[in-house]
């Protein structure tokens, strides 16, 4: 029985958008809504406050870094309502007060009217090196971000490089508004030497309105720490009225996927041809091999070099043994029958492994079948630039740099685009694997929400290759399979995380609640 799974409707979607879409069309939308922008202000500020209270209810004292746009006019009524609610309010402008301008003047002008006094601007040299200081000795409950918001790109100057440093040196918790300040919204890159001074690392970050992408993948996740949206009434109509392709996928832990019909077999599914593993390297195809099954494969067939045969079966008896070699392999029944296939995993890229490629490849595109490329057979693809619309390549940055011919640094620049051109390159669907992994069809993405940094162990990848295939061979839909996938397969690790924290956690021990998550008993 095919699993249903829609991505309309389960999981909950959120639409997801650039800081350029949200700057150029936030004052439309509220102006729409009759909402004035001193009023949007205002409002951003309040649930920037109740942030503040919700994560540090016994915060008595609060440091506010505030700078001269609207970002810095947030922080002034933050400051305006912590100090009204009996919190001692410190705050750090850092330009002079006569470089404010518009709502955040007003803003300021409101917070002094409300009884704050403590205010040091910056004028000169002296006073960014006193501020420096004033941030080193500070020992207060919370530093409150409001330096930069969403419009900020490139890199932070030295004098604020020193700042976010000593920020960033403190012990204590820092709430970043809309973005941490030095991170782009928009990518997710931040600039520097050193990743003391590139951006402020929050404890939490509250963003309004809508999700900005480039906090949700790659090295935001350094940065951002726990996210909160604050839709600000504003969220509804933004979203109706201003496209985008980008979603960010929101699971619940428990699948409801239908029940297995009662008299299913273990062929129903059909049976996945697993491929790789070249000589010493079982470990990586045992894992996805296993990976498949645990997921829902009744039968899983390997392909590997003859002298890893004993280590694969060993203690898994239930993976069955294919044709070692590509001349071996063609015209086999464990090829021909097949439903789908998997390759890549410890495949290596000896000559031999180039042909299993192309042979593989070439059955499946002959049969219409589907497939998954991972690893290494992903460093081969790049050489031969192939088209095929049914499989999914699941490249980390490296391959997706090879994919693409660019260096990682450029792949990492914009996650983004980099897996919209590997999809629109080379067919199919493309999951880019990383913090905040993205799967896109070449046009729309969606952002995965689940997984830790425990899971950068070796053989990660390789479980979620065999989960991609295993529920791919279970669905009627590839692109929503893989997000599901992306999805079960870091929540099984926040499972174990959970129980046993991330240091030390194997991707073998993904095994048994993936089980339970493909059964919805978790």
């Amino acid at each position: 029985m095919k699993l249903s799974v829609s991505l309309s409707q389960s999981p909950p979607i959120t639409s997801v958008y650039s800081a350029k879409q949200v700057l150029e069309n936030e004052a439309k939308v509220a102006q729409s809504q009759n909402i004035a922008l001193y009023e949007l202000m205002q409002s951003a500020g309040a649930a920037a406050f109740e942030q503040l209270i919700q994560h540090w209810p016994k915060a008595k004292q609060i440091l506010l870094l505030c700078g001269r746009g609207n970002n810095g006019g947030d922080g002034f009524v933050v400051a305006k309502l912590a100090h009204q609610a009996n919190i001692d309010v410190e705050i750090i402008i850092t330009c002079s007060i006569k470089q404010l301008k518009g709502d955040a003047l007003r803003a300021y002008k409101d917070m002094l009217s409300a009884g704050v006094v403590a205010v040091h601007e910056q004028v000169n040299e002296a006073d960014i090196h006193s501020n420096v200081e004033k941030v080193m000795d500070y020992r207060g409950d919370v530093i409150i971000d409001a330096l930069f918001g969403i419009g900020f790109s490139g890199a932070l100057d030295k004098h604020f490089q020193q700042l976010v440093k000593s920020v960033n040196g403190q012990d204590i918790a820092v709430l970043s508004i809309d973005v941490p300040s030095g991170l782009c919204a928009t990518t997710g890159t931040v600039k520097g030497d050193e990743i003391s001074e590139q951006a402020i690392i929050a404890t939490v970050t509250v963003t309004f309105i809508v999700f900005k992408q480039g906090l949700l993948t790659g090295v935001a996740a350094n940065f951002v720490g726990k996210l909160m949206l604050a839709p600000l009434a504003m969220q509804k109509v933004f979203t109706q009225s201003i496209h985008t392709d980008i979603h960010y996928a929101q699971f619940k832990r428990a699948l409801q996927l239908p029940k297995r019909l009662a008299a299913s077999h273990k062929g129903s599914s059909g049976t996945l041809l697993a491929v790789g593993g070249g000589e010493g390297m079982p470990g990586a195809i045992r894992l996805a091999s296993e990976a498949a099954l645990r997921c829902g494969v009744g039968l899983v067939s390997v392909s590997c070099h003859s002298l890893n045969q004993g280590a694969l079966i060993n203690g898994r008896p239930e993976l069955m043994l294919a044709p070692t070699t590509s001349s071996l392999l063609v015209n086999s029944r464990q090829l021909l029958m097949a439903k789908a296939y998997l390759i890549g995993p410890g495949l290596g890229q000896s000559a031999e492994a180039k042909k299993l490629l192309a042979l593989v490849c070439q059955q499946a595109m002959e049969a219409k079948k589907t497939l998954v490329v991972d690893a290494d057979a992903l460093t081969l693809l790049s050489q031969s630039e192939t088209y095929y619309d049914n499989w999914v390549l699941t490249p980390h940055p490296k391959e997706a740099a090879s994919l693409l011919h660019i260096d990682i640094a450029s792949v990492e620049a914009d996650r983004f685009t980099a897996v919209r051109s590997i999809a629109k390159k080379y067919g199919g669907i493309c999951l880019l694997k990383g913090a905040g992994t993205l799967i896109s069809d070449g046009e729309r993405v969606v952002v995965n929400n689940s997984g830790n940094a425990g899971m950068a162990t070796g053989g990660m990848g390789d479980v979620l290759t065999g989960v991609i295939a295993a529920i791919m061979m279970q669905s009627d839909n590839n692109f929503n399979a893989t997000c599901l996938a992306a999805y079960i397969h870091g929540t099984s690790a926040d499972i174990i995380a959970q129980q046993n924290g991330q240091r030390g956690l194997l991707a073998s021990d993904l095994f048994l609640p993936l089980q339970q998550l493909i059964n919805a008993k978790c």
